[in-house]
């Protein structure tokens, strides 16, 4: 290892903002051999990561607000509503920057409905039996800024 290949991995523990921009400009000079590579793709990996964990963390909020709106309509408020709308902008930002996380929003959709009524338990104090089982909502009910959902709907979807 080189002296100066040395110097980059300690930076990377030392100072991160340095390191990152070390690590861009020798991308733009294509000095491939002075890369920190075993850090760049520990970092490259981890914003996938970061992403995929982001696009969850969203999907449960919003999820669990869309239970408090149907299950304590009582309660509703402008601060509910903001959140909705919110993480919905937001995971439409997400989709649009990286359109490949679709699928696997499809794929995350209903075990991130756990998240959701977790959220809902622990912010209304209501039991875990007052939430359906199973996800009430579709995907693209979830993400259609003007959907809210009723309790009527439950009650419609259990006869």
């Amino acid at each position: 290892m080189t002296v100066e290949k040395m110097y980059t991995s300690h930076l990377y523990k030392t100072d991160f903002y340095t390191w990152t921009q070390e690590q861009v400009s020798l991308l733009k000079t294509q000095q491939w051999d002075q890369l920190d590579t075993v850090n760049l793709i520990e970092e490259i990996e981890t914003l996938g990561r970061r992403e995929r964990q982001e696009l969850r963390n969203r999907l449960g909020i919003l999820l669990g607000h869309l239970l408090k709106w149907q299950f304590q309509p009582e309660k509703r408020s402008n601060s509910w509503l903001g959140t909705i709308r919110e993480q919905r902008v937001q995971i439409k930002l997400l989709l649009q920057d990286s359109p490949s996380l679709k699928p696997y929003l499809n794929e995350v959709f209903f075990s991130v409905y756990e998240l959701g009524v977790a959220l809902a338990i622990r912010e209304t104090e209501l039991g875990e039996q007052v939430f359906p089982e199973i996800c009430p909502y579709t995907l693209e009910q979830t993400l259609n800024p003007e959907f809210l959902p009723n309790q009527n709907q439950i009650e419609e979807q259990g006869e």
